[in-house]
């Protein structure tokens, strides 16, 4: 573990500011996110040099469409989560603690930065490191301390992540990320909420970095959840307002987690959302068919 960024103490309390639930901690609590407790009067980061997966994946797989094609990343993925998705597809480290409380059940899970580095070193066609599979910002510690590492070997640093942090840890990890992939979950306020999170945040995230480094959008779209035409229509009018060339990743959804009582989006749904896209968008792609 290590101490955390991005806390403030409180009397007996601290309060995390990584993102806008503000979790404030007694001694012992662990924040929404499952991965930062307070511990004597400090934030720990519990999921400092955690790791659940590590695997060469093609860079389209993050979806990266426009940024180095047909190369390969090394990607990473951790545990927890600061969102509380019911269609969450991988559940299985995001929304457990088995890393913390049972690290010998994976094997051995702890990789210090230099080692993730050594990892990558010498793979044929790895452009770098992309952190992944569940929501790397809840582990900013980790990323802020590897991504130098790469850069400094003139390698790429990617986020795959739902872009729900505050400004100020924002600010500070722009400097080292190359290309973002941001999860848009829907372009509805109330349905954000009831999934964990804040549409406002989430604006402001691909505002920020879509005027910095590359970046990419995914929308997942759920069967009577996120697939009405004037809420595309609103989510891709305002991509196109930041700039119509921004890719939009529209994907499945397949029944999962705790969301198994609605069926796969129909194919035609997913043609019906990208012809809403392309009206506005130069750059829509329908992904994750099976």
């Amino acid at each position: 573990m290590k101490e955390a960024l991005y806390y403030n103490t409180a009397e007996a309390n601290v309060m995390c500011r990584l993102c806008p639930h503000k979790c404030e901690l007694p001694n012992g609590k662990t924040g929404l996110c499952r991965v930062r407790t307070h511990m004597d009067g400090k934030l720990m980061a519990m999921g400092y040099g955690r790791v659940s997966s590590l695997s060469l994946d093609p860079i389209e797989k993050k979806p990266l469409r426009h940024f180095y094609p047909s190369s390969w990343i090394l990607s990473l993925g951790s545990y927890g989560c600061n969102m509380r998705c019911a269609f969450c597809q991988n559940y299985a480290i995001s929304q457990n603690r088995i890393l913390l409380d049972y690290p010998e059940a994976n094997g051995r899970v702890f990789y210090p930065p230099e080692e993730i580095v050594h990892q990558a070193y010498g793979q044929a066609k790895n452009i770098g490191i992309a952190f992944t599979y569940n929501e790397p910002l809840i582990n900013i510690e980790y990323i802020m301390d590897i991504a130098p590492l790469f850069k400094a070997r003139g390698q790429k640093v990617v986020l795959v992540t739902n872009g729900l942090i505050c400004a100020k840890p924002l600010a500070d990890l722009l400097p080292v990320i190359d290309a973002w992939n941001i999860d848009v979950k829907c372009f509805d306020e109330k349905f954000y909420r009831k999934l964990g999170g804040d549409l406002d945040t989430v604006k402001n995230t691909v505002e920020t970095t879509a005027a910095r480094c590359h970046v990419e959008v995914t929308t997942l779209i759920i069967p009577g959840e996120n697939d009405d035409p004037e809420e595309i229509e609103a989510l891709t009018d305002w991509l196109a307002a930041l700039n119509p060339q921004i890719p939009l990743h529209i994907s499945r959804f397949f029944p999962r987690f705790q969301m198994k009582d609605k069926p796969p989006t129909p194919l035609e749904t997913l043609e019906e959302v990208a012809a809403i896209a392309r009206r506005r968008l130069r750059y829509v792609y329908i992904g994750n068919v099976r």
